[in-house]
């Protein structure tokens, strides 16, 4: 019984945090677009007169869409059109369940992994999460009806198809490095040290692979400059003829997913969890010294560490939604097939040739 306890806390940890990430990118996106473009942003939303910078924003978001009329086209299929948004957001929810935010925490004499779900397969699991999560956005764009939405629907399957061979392929070196598809033990492994004193991060190991994993993830969460499927200039996309909260929900997906690629990009380049000298019993610094930490305190800077990378990403990648214009169709195909997948496979023969010489 304890055991299972344990699990559902695990989980749920995941979840609320998954989910109350997605809610605040709502407002860091209004804000950060704000201050880059010399804007106060969004601060009217208020309760009894407080606006704390406008944070109320998304609980009003969220107020509207429950509260507004939900429309459904006549020649619409009613399951699939009423389906959609929840498959986009489930799969885009349970795809960070393998990914590490700490290391073990012991409790009562048990060893509590602090990952949601322990897989020793867990980057094909987030694959074939974020992968599923486009069936959501196709049946929108068929059920809906409506030509512009059929054409968004296929625009964001081409997308994800070109997308995810690119960030399949540029994680091999990773694997490669690590030797494992287990997420936890590659975090591990990057908690060695180059030369005593370099951490080990898959950022150091494998930079270009960094590079064109974020570049194939921004196209994967179908975001600004890969944002053709949805195209608010010219089709406005796979889910123009939703209202309401399903409008809502497609919107959060975005957001989940965005969440979803910073913590892959954290764990598999950014060193995870890991925070550079700290180990299991406190800091050890290259020069020797040394600084005993309890077990609790190790724990909660690792997974402080964590959510700090995770921030840090997403800051990154918004950073490139306000910088960027928007790909066209043929730019992004062209991209995806021509530049980062012949890449990702130079990236995989280098690794192994330096490999091969290493060993």
């Amino acid at each position: 019984m304890a055991d299972f306890g344990i699990a559902v806390g695990r989980v749920a940890f995941v979840m609320l945090f998954v989910l109350n990430a997605g809610g605040l990118l709502t407002w860091v996106e209004r804000k950060q677009s704000a201050i880059m473009q010399d804007r106060i942003g969004a601060n009217r939303a208020a309760i009894f007169g407080v606006r704390l910078m406008g944070l109320f924003h998304p609980l009003a978001d969220a107020i509207k869409m429950l509260t507004k009329e939900e429309f459904r086209p006549a020649r619409a299929d009613r399951l699939l059109f009423t389906l959609a948004p929840f498959v986009s957001v489930f799969f885009a929810l349970v795809a960070f369940a393998s990914i590490p935010f700490g290391d073990t925490l012991r409790v009562a004499g048990r060893e509590v992994p602090l990952q949601a779900v322990t897989l020793n397969v867990g980057i094909l699991y987030v694959f074939a999460m974020l992968s599923l999560g486009v069936y959501g956005v196709m049946m929108a764009g068929w059920a809906s009806g409506n030509n512009y939405a059929l054409l968004g629907g296929q625009r964001a399957a081409a997308l994800m198809i070109s997308a995810e061979i690119s960030i399949g392929a540029s994680i091999m070196g990773v694997i490669m490095v690590y030797g494992s598809l287990d997420m936890q033990e590659i975090v591990r492994g990057q908690g060695q040290l180059i030369a005593g004193v370099i951490p080990k991060w898959g950022l150091v190991t494998q930079p270009l692979a960094f590079l064109l994993f974020v570049t194939a993830g921004i196209a994967a969460t179908r975001r600004i400059p890969f944002d053709t499927p949805e195209s608010e200039s010219e089709i406005i996309g796979y889910f123009i003829e939703y209202s309401g909260m399903k409008f809502g929900m497609f919107a959060m997906a975005d957001f989940l997913e965005t969440v979803v690629i910073g913590g892959m990009t954290t764990a598999l380049f950014l060193g995870g969890w890991q925070v550079p000298y700290l180990q299991s019993d406190g800091f050890h610094f290259p020069w020797g010294a040394a600084l005993a930490l309890p077990h609790l305190a190790v724990v909660l800077l690792q997974v402080g560490a964590f959510v700090f990378k995770v921030g840090l990403m997403i800051f990154l990648l918004m950073l490139v939604r306000w910088t960027l214009p928007r790909f066209r169709y043929d730019q992004a195909m062209h991209l995806g097939w021509l530049g980062l997948f012949p890449l990702s496979i130079l990236n995989i023969v280098v690794t192994g040739l330096v490999l091969l010489a290493w060993s």
